[in-house]
This record gives C-alpha cells, structure tokens and sequence, in this order.
C-alpha cells in the first residue's frame, strides 16, 4: 500500500462519539456520471471513515474497475454490485454512516439514470438535506429538474448545489456563476428554504473537507463545513402534536393490552389525554412501556407501547393522537403522486393504499394533470406513465387519518400497491392545498359572488326551482280565474281597461304576495328524522 494510504490508515476517525442529537440525513442526486458517487466516497476518505482493509480493496479495485486511470476511484466505495461496476453507474441507494468532530450522518448514495428513479425517491424519503450534483460541463439537464422536483415534493427544503468537476472547466467563476442563476431561476416556486451552491472537483478534494486554493474567487463553507453547521430544524417533530400509527396490540396475557408504534410527531408523559382515530374516542396514557422499562416522556420516532385508562376498540391502522391535533378522517384524497411501475395509471384502476399503518382500497377517480418535467407547467394527460409525476384523486374504502402539516411524512405521504403483482406501484405526497383549490375552481361563478336577485327572480322563483314550478302551475290555474274577473269588471264599469287591469292584477298578486311572506319555521314535532318510527 502506498505511504498516502497508510496515513490515511493509520489516523484515527474524525469523531468516535458524536452527540446522539446531532445526526443529519442526506442524499445526493442528479444526473448519470454528474459524480455523486465519487462525492460521497471522498468524504469518507477525508474524514478517515474508510478503514485500512477497505483502502486495500479500494486500491485493487481501483485498479480492475476504476475509472481515473492509476489514481482511487472512490465511487468503488459506494457501488458495490458488479453491474454497478460494469457498468459505472449506480443502480440501488447505498447507504453509508461517517461521522465528523461534531455530528454524525447517514448518507444515501441514490442513482441518476431515469430508470432507477423509485430509488432516488426512495433514498430521499428519509432525508433532511439533499445535495444536488451538476456537471460543469453539461449544467442543468431533464433528470436535476426531476430530482429537485422530488425533492421538493417529498418535503426536502434544504439543498446544496455541488457544481462538480471544476477541474475539466477550469475552475471558471463564470461557469458556476451562470449554472448557479439557472438553477435558482428554474427552482424559485419549488419553496426550497435554502440553496447553498459549492464548486467542487470530487475526485481531487476541492472544496469538500478543505478550501481549495483553485477557487480564490470562493469564499463560502466546504462541503463538509456546511454539513457540519447547518440546521434541518423542519425535520424535528418533537413540537408538533403527539401522534402514533398504531402497529400492533400487545396483549401477552389478561393483564396487560397495550397499543405499540414509533411516535411520529411531538411528545408524551403517562397522564396525557389522547383521542383513538379515526372514532375520536377519549383516554388517558396510563404508562409508556418499553423493553428497557417505563419512561417518564417519549418523543417523535421512539418506539413504545401505551397503555389507557379506559378499555377502547383500537386497533392497527388507526391513530392515537393529542385531542388538539389537526388530523382528518378522509376517504378522498388529492395527492402528488410520483408513478413507478410500467403499466401506466389510469382514472379507474384500483390499487391498494399504505398510509402509515393503514391499508385500503384506493380507486383512481381523477387524473388532473401530468408535471412537464422541464418547466414545471401542468399538463392535461389521460395516463400518468412510469416515472411521471401527476396530481391525482383518489377514493378510499375507509377513512384515513391525514396530517395537515405537508411536513408531516408518516400521515402526509402513502404508497399505491398494485393488486395483483404487489409491486409498488406510486408515491404519493397528499396536498390538501390542491383539494381546496380543486373544490374552488369547480365551483359555480354566480355561488362564488352572491348576488341581489331581480324582482322576477323574486316573485317567480329561479330558473329550475321548485318556486318557479309552483309560478307556471298558479298561472295556469289562475289564468282562467282572472280572464273572467276581468270581463266581470268590464261589464260593470263598461270600461275595458279596467277589465283588463283586474285580470293582470289577479294573476300578480298572488305570487307576488306568496313571495313576500314567509312561512314560519318547522317546529321540531313537524319533522321526521330518517328511520324514525311511525
């Protein structure tokens, strides 16, 4: 092994025990060869994360597969399976844990190619910071602008845009000026709360642990540095409201019944008073049981059992949550739904849905519009094919409990199961902002802007109401009636005018009238409620 190797080697980690509180989980993303691989593989190099057997295996590797000729191709560390290494690129996420003087992370390496899109949206799932590769020479392509939207769909709000491969463009300020305005412009509606843009070389180290003496014109953080520092407080869920998807009753003997999950969001001490979704029946925690004993509180994504005061019908798919929590019982549901498999989504089809714990029936009603992947703009389509991303309605068979905070994963997003392969068929994300903007767009023009009726409005009723029924039948009746009062009238006074005035006032007044009076309120023993007994 070389003496760079050894020294390597020989140093000790960055961090041996990081705080338990300070863990960041991220992935990388972009298009193929952008070098989110190599990325990744320099950062557990320069942070003495790769041990001295695997810097062996690195080094004979490097030089059977590699692809930087007689330097480490550190994209070895991460792509493991031999058509990875056939094939130079990356086809399934790997996941890998280093850590640094002061945090520790888990990193996703996902893949680039379109093909293998459901497993960048499945490495994205969990994260909390996503970092976005372009190749300097190439800039924005089609696959960066369907990653970001992803991202973005799946509650992702903090980005760094690695501008890789510096080195084959020179290090040109003016390169990564330009690719950095682009991308900014093309993602200004995606909500994104931050974008930190770093010029990188992936393969040489610059930038990524150490400022780089080819960049002067730089002066923000290293990779590594931002890594270190930056605060994905969106993903804590330990303020929110207590929830928990049940996953199981624990009844191991006539004792003890108790309902176990990992708490989604907010926190809980024995004495709370929850409600059981979606029946909304009340109680209070009793004891918060784990296998290490009773615990005084227990936050969002800790896993326990709870026992209640009161004997209650829950079981697994429904929720226990804070009385005061904002979740709704829906079988309708309008969701971003990101489609995975071959056979495309039509409007009739049925698949099953997983929320959380929750399983249903899921019947496709609508399909509203397909996102062009490379402007964002929604377009009419009658299917949604695979690796598509559309706004969908679907109805369910029963309820679901469904957060109304979009940072909400566990009761937010589901998955869409095809019936009868059992292949994962789609992501959904719920945007009960669209539904309401939906049931907005379908409403009437004239409900939305209440109006003074006219005065034949008044008397006769609207068009297709029962009040306008009643006019035509009291005119029918009542013509007749009138025609004859008038040529009483004419016959008494000689004058046909006042015939005529008679006959028109007869068969005004009395809708007019009937239009003026109200009837009085229907007092409670005139009504009948449905399945009442008479």
């Amino acid at each position: 092994m070389s003496d760079a190797l050894l020294a390597v080697a020989e140093a000790p980690p960055a961090a041996i025990a990081p705080r338990a509180d300070s863990l960041l989980r991220f992935f990388t993303c972009g298009s193929v060869d952008d070098g989110k691989s190599t990325l990744i593989g320099r950062l557990l190099y320069d942070t003495g994360s790769v041990f001295e057997d695997q810097l062996e295996a690195l080094e004979r590797d490097s030089k059977k597969f590699g692809t930087q000729g007689d330097n480490l191709d550190f994209a070895l560390l991460l792509d493991g399976l031999s058509a990875e290494r056939e094939q130079g690129i990356t086809i399934d996420v790997a996941y890998r844990y280093f850590s640094s003087k002061t945090r520790a992370f888990i990193v996703a390496d996902t893949p680039g190619h379109e093909q293998y899109t459901r497993n960048m949206a499945t490495g994205a799932s969990t994260a909390e910071l996503a970092i976005i590769l372009i190749d300097a020479r190439k800039g924005i392509l089609p696959q960066t602008m369907r990653h970001s939207y992803i991202v973005s769909m799946l509650g992702v709000r903090h980005i760094v845009l690695a501008v890789n491969k510096m080195d084959l463009v020179d290090f040109s300020k003016a390169v990564f000026d330009r690719i950095v305005a682009e991308y900014r412009a093309a993602m200004s509606e995606l909500g994104f709360e931050s974008i930190i843009s770093i010029p990188l070389s992936a393969r040489d180290g610059d930038n990524i642990a150490t400022p780089s003496k080819r960049t002067p014109w730089y002066h923000g953080p290293t990779l590594l540095g931002h890594l270190d520092t930056v605060d994905p407080s969106f993903a804590d869920r330990s303020d929110a409201a207590f929830a928990m998807p049940v996953q199981w009753v624990n009844r191991p003997n006539l004792d003890f019944r108790g309902f176990a999950g990992t708490i989604a969001s907010g926190k809980l001490r024995p004495g709370d008073e929850i409600m059981v979704l979606p029946g909304a029946r009340k109680s209070r925690v009793t004891r918060i049981v784990t296998s290490d004993g009773d615990l005084p509180e227990a936050g969002a994504g800790q896993a326990v059992t709870l026992t209640l005061a009161d004997e209650v019908d829950c079981s697994r798919g429904d929720v226990l949550a804070a009385t005061l929590h904002r979740l709704t019982p829906r079988r309708a549901l309008t969701a971003r739904v990101l489609w995975m498999i071959d056979e495309p989504m039509t409007a009739g089809r049925e698949y099953i849905i997983q929320h959380a714990t929750a399983s249903a029936n899921a019947h496709v009603a609508t399909l509203h519009y397909v996102i062009d992947i490379e402007s964002f703009v929604q377009k009419p389509a009658d299917a949604l094919a695979m690796n598509q991303i559309g706004l969908v309605s679907l109805t369910c068979d029963k309820p679901l409990i469904v957060a109304r905070d979009r940072g909400d994963r566990e009761l937010g997003s589901f998955i869409l199961i095809d019936r009868l392969t059992n292949q994962t068929a789609a992501l959904g994300v719920i945007d009960l902002d669209a539904a309401s903007a939906l049931e907005a767009a379908a409403m009437p023009a004239d409900s939305a802007t209440p109006h003074s009726p006219g005065i034949f409005t008044r008397i006769a009723g609207a068009p297709g109401s029962p009040e306008r029924a009643r006019f035509r039948q009291e005119l029918m009746v009542g013509a007749p009636l009138a025609a004859a009062l008038g040529l009483l009238a004419w016959a008494i006074s000689a004058s046909l005018p006042a015939g005529i005035a008679v006959a028109l006032a007869d068969i005004v007044a009395r809708p007019a009238l009937r239009a003026t009076v109200k009837p009085a309120p229907a007092s409670p023993d005139d009504t009948i409620d449905p399945g009442a007994g008479i």
